[in-house]
Parts: structure tokens; sequence; C-alpha cells
């Protein structure tokens, strides 16, 4: 068996490398080289969400099997994969987690207030709904806008009403046809529209903002606070809108090494059951359960252990340092420099990996567990 891998997805060897033994051979290379010429005799693709998986790809391979390690699917044209019967999986809120820590951060960074003030969530799937569980865990007030729940819950509300928040986060796929396209969702009509002051954030997919009526927004006095993870068009992306924003990240919100690592299982079980035609089986190679890592901020607030897991303004300042480092000019420099800012973004452990020691009183002690932190002592 051949296998073409994208090589920012972890734990390859560890998983697929077996499977490779007999004449076979695993291959990594980065997510946008792959190309038709390196696809054509393989028998199973893995890719994340740099690379567009397509007729143009894949016509002629002998691919029977392409995974994403990623929650979302906009980069793959699942109806070409069905009617070349092609089996497809990838990973559903495998980096929730993480978005969910990166959205706090954020918070915790641009909006000191941010527990008495209303959240709009635009898109409640497996992204928007773990943060809006987490916020009413905490008991912040939100506000949820997604028409193609199949329930709606209580705080379900009209896009209208979800973008008059204080703060707008941004969870959905990013679509162009159907009764509710998300392309462009954020268009210079409503930035025209929102509160003053209010914080957007973008960590879904680029084009759900658009960039040009954003920028212009900025440009011409708009009091909105911006913060871009996601970009149009990435890796290509304009640095001049990127200096107006209050923190800018290289699409890293959901890549921690977590998330990753849930990404390329998930996928890998599916694989499972493909080599099984359908039948369950278990990993071949079950991964063994890393130790919490030890946290303790004496006196520390939910903000202060929020930040101590991701400082996500050094993360800001590391991409605005590097795009407008000397020689970084065109698309193409720009391009490169954006890439090997993801890829070599330092690593990051979500809430679940740490174990708070020392004494926190029980209000704290009850906020750091609904995030996922365990808490050893309570005063």
């Amino acid at each position: 068996m051949k296998i073409l891998a994208d090589e920012n997805m972890p734990l390859l060897e560890e998983l697929f490398g077996s499977h490779t033994e007999l004449n076979g051979e695993l291959n990594a290379v980065p997510g946008r080289h792959i190309a038709p010429d390196l696809v054509a005799d393989c028998d199973v693709l893995l890719v994340r969400s740099v690379t567009q998986v397509n007729r143009e790809l894949l016509a002629g391979s002998k691919v029977r099997f392409v995974g994403s390690a990623t929650s979302g699917i906009d980069h793959i044209d699942t109806t070409y994969l069905d009617a070349e019967n092609i089996t497809f999986a990838h990973a559903p809120g495998c980096n929730a987690n993480a978005v969910v820590q990166y959205m706090l951060a954020v918070f915790c960074s641009e909006a000191p207030r941010w527990r008495q003030q209303t959240v709009g969530i635009i898109g409640c799937g497996q992204v928007g709904g773990r943060l809006y569980r987490c916020l009413r865990a905490l008991g912040v007030q939100c506000r949820v806008y997604d028409p193609l729940l199949p329930i709606q819950n209580p705080d379900s509300v009209s896009f209208e009403q979800a973008i008059a928040a204080d703060i707008i986060c941004l969870h959905t796929p990013l679509t162009t046809t159907g009764a509710y396209p998300t392309y462009h969702m954020i268009d210079a009509e409503v930035l025209a529209g929102l509160k003053p002051s209010v914080l957007l954030i973008n960590a879904s997919r680029g084009a759900v903002v658009d960039n040009r009526a954003l920028k212009d927004s900025l440009s011409t006095g708009a009091t909105l606070t911006a913060v871009l993870d996601v970009w149009e068009p990435e890796p290509n992306i304009d640095t001049s809108l990127m200096a107006q924003l209050a923190l800018a990240t290289p699409h890293i919100a959901g890549y921690s090494v977590d998330g990753r690592r849930n990404g390329s299982e998930m996928v890998y079980e599916a694989f499972c059951q493909w080599q099984a035609q359908g039948e369950a089986q278990a990993l071949d190679k079950p991964l063994s359960v890393e130790p919490r890592s030890n946290l303790e901020l004496p006196k520390g607030s939910l903000e202060d252990y929020i930040l101590a897991t991701f400082d996500i303004t050094a993360e800001s300042r590391r991409m605005i340092t590097a795009l407008a480092a000397e020689g970084v000019r065109g698309n193409a420099e720009i391009g490169r420099a954006f890439d090997l800012l993801r890829k070599t973004c330092p690593a990051r452990r979500e809430f679940s990996h740490y174990r708070i020691t020392g004494a926190v009183d029980k209000a704290l002690a009850q906020d750091l567990s609904a995030l996922g932190f365990e808490v050893s002592e309570v005063e």
C-alpha cells in the first residue's frame, strides 16, 4: 500500500507505518505541494485543510481512501469522491477544544469585561457548540445563530440579533450555495451596522468575512476591534489588513498538539474500518495517555490561567514581525512566510492537559473545571 500524507499530520509513522511494511511506502510532503503527479500511484491520501482534493487532483489516480485530519471539509469535493466510490473520512470536532482555548485567550486579551458582556456565536456545530457550552458554564450570556441546527437551543436568535452582541465569534463552514451561504456573510453592509467597539473574531474560514470590506471599514475609522486567524486568501494574505488588526495569527486556532493528534487518530480509526471492509476495528497501535502538566499561579485569576496556556499576543507579534521583515514582499514570499509560521508555531497544549496545583477558591475551581483543567485542591 502506498500512502501520501501532509507532513504536518502528527503520528504518521506511528499510526500508518505498519500498513506499508510489505512493498509499501509512506511519503510525507508539504500539503500545498500535493499534486496529481505525486498522487497518481497512491492508494491512500491523507491531508489537512491546505490541500484541495477534487477531480483535478485525483483524476486517473489509484486513490481509494482520502482522510482529512480536519473538522471542516470545504477543501474536499465530496460529490466527486462519492461518484468515484472513493472512501472519505475526516475528524469533526477534533480541534474544538483548541479553538475554544484560542477564543477565550482573545477574550482575555481584548475584552477585559468579557464575562459581563454578550457573546454572539455564528455557527453552533462542533466548534461553536463547544464554545457555547463553555461560556454558559461560566455564566456568560450568549446569542446563537445557526439556522441549520436540527434543534434550536434556548439562546437561538436571528442573525441580526447575534451580530448585535458585544463580541461576535464566527464558527461556520464556508459555503456558497444553499439557503444560508456563508461566503462574505460579514460584508460591508454588516460591518457598517455593527455596534461601536464590538470585538469581531474569525476562526472559521477566511472568506466568511469580506477581507477587503473589513480593511476599508478599519481604514475609515470604524471602532470595531477585529481579530483574524483565517484569511482571504491564504496563504497570500493582505499584510496591510493585518497591520490594522488587534491580533493576527496564521490559521492556528485549532492547531494544538492535542487537536492535531485527535485529527490523526480519528482518520486512522476510519482507515482501519475501511481496511476491514466496514467492520469495527480498534486502533492497531493504541497510543499511551500523556501525564498532565502541573500549573500553579499564586493568586491567579481565570484569565491568568487561560493566558498561561496560550500567549496569544506573543503569537500575534511573531506573525506581524515575520511578515514585516525585510525581503517578505509579494504573494510568493508572504505565502511561504505564512506557511512557515503555521508549521513552526510553538507547541500548545489544551486546558485538559493541565493540573492546577496549589489551592484555589471554590468559585475559581468550578470555572477551571468547566474548561477542562484538573483542580487538585480547593480552599
